[in-house]
């Protein structure tokens, strides 16, 4: 649990009973909290212990799933070995989120936090080739024929690879996008390296269905519940399993700038 909750809201979701019976049993004084007698309506704080009838409540920790704009010059690490920036400087989120992915330190934009492992695991590994999309601004104009190749795949030669065909479209007199369904180290800066192009600026707008939107450096939002039924499907999860997760109103991190 990350916020205050009501104690009739917190033992229903804990599956002790419903809320009505809750405040039942909160009235029959057979709920505390931190061993003290409850009162109907109280709240219960982030690691407060909560007991029926003597019996200790274990509130299953909900799953969260975050869209947080990274801004350039964080780390996507929780390490503290270096003294980089890291994600979890700018988040400052009341319990520990995972990277799905990556974007290096001088890229910026859409990147997924959760605490769920599983989800972690199906959305970042590549074979599953869920689309990603970046918009790029470069140091001269972008031609056509740039876009074509970039498009058709590009043999890396640092990584003796070739890359996936993907899809580019042009935006401007020095920006194109491009939707990736992989993820090599430092890939476009990469092939666009190729072609002599150099990358001024790099930002995630797109993984899967889940946009960047209007958010700004630093901030975060809870997915959507239309989002995370349409991730869902596209994952082959039920819904019963994306109701597990945290959504509703946006919430945004006012505290990003720190």
């Amino acid at each position: 649990m990350r916020e205050e909750v009501r104690i009739n809201k917190y033992l229903s979701e804990a599956g002790v009973c419903s809320r009505r019976e809750a405040d039942r049993l909160v009235q029959a004084g057979s709920v505390k909290i931190d061993g003290r007698r409850a009162e109907v309506g109280e709240t219960v704080l982030p690691g407060q212990k909560v007991t029926v009838k003597g019996r200790l409540v274990e509130k299953e920790e909900a799953r969260i799933l975050l869209a947080f704009y990274k801004p350039r010059g964080v780390v996507c690490t929780t390490d503290r070995r270096w003294k980089d920036r890291t994600i979890e400087d700018v988040l400052k989120y009341p319990i520990r989120l995972f990277p799905v992915g990556r974007l290096d330190k001088e890229s910026e934009g859409l990147l997924l936090m959760t605490n769920d492992g599983n989800l972690q695991n199906q959305i970042a590994r590549a074979r599953y080739r869920h689309e990603k999309e970046y918009f790029v601004t470069v140091n001269r104009p972008v031609s056509e024929e740039f876009l074509e190749k970039m498009a058709r795949g590009v043999y890396l030669p640092e990584l003796e690879r070739t890359t996936r065909p993907c899809l580019t479209r042009k935006r401007g007199e020095f920006e194109f996008s491009i939707v990736l369904t992989q993820g090599m180290n430092r890939q476009i800066r990469r092939m666009c390296h190729v072609f002599q192009y150099e990358v001024k600026r790099l930002v995630r707008v797109r993984i899967m269905n889940i946009l960047l939107g209007d958010m700004r450096e630093g901030e975060y939002r809870e997915v959507t519940e239309e989002e995370l039924s349409d991730l869902m499907q596209r994952l082959g999860k039920t819904k019963e399993i994306s109701s597990e997760y945290r959504k509703g109103e946006t919430r945004w991190n006012s505290r990003s700038k720190g």
